[in-house]
């Protein structure tokens, strides 16, 4: 896509800013929501890219601000890849296993919106945060 003008560019960055605020770094409020997306290689070889997109454009759409969706390394589980830790405020983490872009709804609905975490894509360990 070839850009024309600076109005063009203006309209793009508008257009963006949603889903690149969901990706930024920086300062975190109390009260933000984590999702932390294990990028490392063996994430990203089973489809982790897939699944970080289909949370940023998910979440965007249903303007949700109170998120932050946020790439991180290995989180250990390569057996489980792609894996998603849902950190919220005031709960224990959620680690989920094999999350491929097509449960990405269904943990934004039932966990996020719902607060019901699901069961069968947990995978259970002790700790109280990563």
């Amino acid at each position: 896509m070839k850009i024309k003008s600076l109005d063009e560019l203006r309209k793009i960055r508008e257009e963006h800013s949603n889903q690149v605020r969901l990706r930024e770094y920086g300062e975190m409020a109390g009260d933000k929501i984590e999702i932390l997306i294990g990028m490392a290689t063996c994430g990203i070889s089973s489809g982790a890219r897939e699944t970080l997109n289909a949370f940023v454009n998910a979440l965007s759409s249903e303007d949700i601000d109170n998120i932050k969706v946020v790439p991180v390394g290995c989180i250990g589980y390569c057996h489980s890849e792609p894996t998603v830790q849902v950190n919220i405020p005031g709960q224990k983490p959620v680690l989920y296993g094999n999350v491929k872009e097509n449960k990405v709804r269904d943990i934004i609905e039932k966990h996020i919106k719902g607060g019901k975490p699901i069961e069968n894509l947990i995978l259970h360990v002790d700790f109280e945060r990563a």
